[in-house]
């Protein structure tokens, strides 16, 4: 079987074996060990063909952790349908309860602004980028300031045209 498998993969390219595919859509296979017609030993391969081979860099989370670990050799078998399911409904579980916490905390935090137990955040609103030269500094205005009572003539002069 060897020598026509050899013979296969010479005429037809690599044999890939379709492993699963996610709920993305994302396709996994594993290439199995190989000999080449050389005799030289090809190790086994894990990979995944995107659902959109347009995107060039895919974000944290467009594979599932379950295949991850598998493509990465980290797992032996890769996940059943089972495992993912259940996996999902977990992390949606947790996600639940992250944000029960999550609004008890703030609920819990207006109280305690009310009862004046904890001060309110300060709201500063800062002009500028601090490695500037004039941050922190007021802010030089070409408009008078004076008033009728105090103006002196001759005090202000216009800024020069640009």
């Amino acid at each position: 079987m060897s020598r026509i498998g050899g013979l296969l993969r010479r005429s037809f390219g690599v044999i890939k074996e379709h492993v699963g595919t996610d709920h993305f859509g994302n396709k996994y296979y594993l290439q199995p060990e190989q000999k080449t017609w050389t005799g030289r030993i090809v190790r086994a391969k894990r990979m995944v063909v995107a659902v959109n081979p347009t995107e060039f860099e895919y974000l944290e989370g467009n594979i599932p952790s379950e295949w991850d670990a598998w493509i990465r050799g980290r797992r032996k078998q890769p996940p059943s349908i089972e495992e993912l399911v259940k996996n999902q409904h977990y992390r949606e579980h947790i996600k639940g309860k992250a944000r029960e916490v999550d609004e008890r905390e703030l609920a819990l935090q207006a109280k305690e602004y009310e009862e004046g137990l904890v001060a309110r955040p300060a709201q500063t609103i800062a002009k500028g980028h601090a490695a500037a030269t004039s941050f922190g500094q007021p802010e030089t205005s070409e408009e008078p300031v004076s008033t009728a009572n105090t103006f002196q003539p001759g005090s202000w002069i216009p800024a020069a045209k640009k």
